[in-house]
């Protein structure tokens, strides 16, 4: 039994340790054989990174954190300026897009595809959903269609993209984690990166809705 297992986790997983990413561990965690978080110096990543090892501990899956502390020098987000520059509101305000961090998740997919062919592993999970779509353009389906296509035709193993979110919102996420049981108040989102959530900036404010929208309590503690 063990072995079959074993012979089941053909997939690496970019894991932040929020809401989204987390529900897709549980749902996807026998077949996870590496979660990757990833460190780009984001005013959020120290609460992230808890909580994804957390996490990772508890479901026995292998997790490694990779600096990415380049992105913070050299590139231009709210999300690295610190906590005052994070503005508040929703996300398909235009302000909201100045918390895209360029490229983020083209750069993501790529050292995980990495990771997956030099493990011979087949697939690259990542949790992206369908709020996301308004102002990150590497999260709507295009991006991840091309970025399919890109790992499959640069590996000899033909890594694939698993992106099951895509289409779903947040709400019908919540949904899908409380029926497997996940403890959201384990979770981090907040892009002001204090030690409770401020429950005004985009991620909070959508964390917030989709409770809400799931007609779920939200176990989150906000300033």
């Amino acid at each position: 039994m063990a072995e079959n297992t074993a012979l089941t986790r053909d997939s690496v997983i970019i894991y932040s340790g929020g809401l989204d990413s987390t529900t897709l561990l549980y749902e996807e965690q026998k077949r996870i054989a590496l979660a990757v978080t990833f460190d780009y110096g984001s005013n959020h990543a120290a609460h992230e990174i808890a909580c994804a090892q957390l996490h990772c501990e508890r479901l026995g899956i292998e997790h490694l954190v990779i600096d990415l502390s380049f992105m913070k020098h050299y590139f231009n987000s709210s999300l690295l300026s610190g906590a005052e520059a994070v503005p508040d509101g929703h996300y398909d305000d235009e302000n909201m897009k100045s918390t895209v961090v360029p490229f983020r998740n083209g750069i993501m997919l790529s050292v995980a595809c990495g990771f997956a062919e030099s493990r011979g592993l087949k697939r690259v999970l990542i949790a992206n959903h369908s709020g996301d779509h308004a102002i990150y353009p590497d999260c709507r389906p295009a991006f991840v269609a091309a970025m399919n296509n890109a790992m499959r035709e640069g590996t000899y193993a033909d890594v694939t993209l698993a992106a099951p979110y895509t289409n779903l919102s947040k709400a019908e996420i919540v949904r899908r984690g409380t029926q497997m049981g996940i403890d959201y108040g384990q979770t981090y989102s907040c892009y002001k990166g204090g030690q409770y959530h401020c429950g005004t900036c985009g991620t909070c404010s959508e964390r917030k809705e989709a409770f809400l929208e799931a007609g779920l309590p939200d176990p989150t503690t906000y300033v």
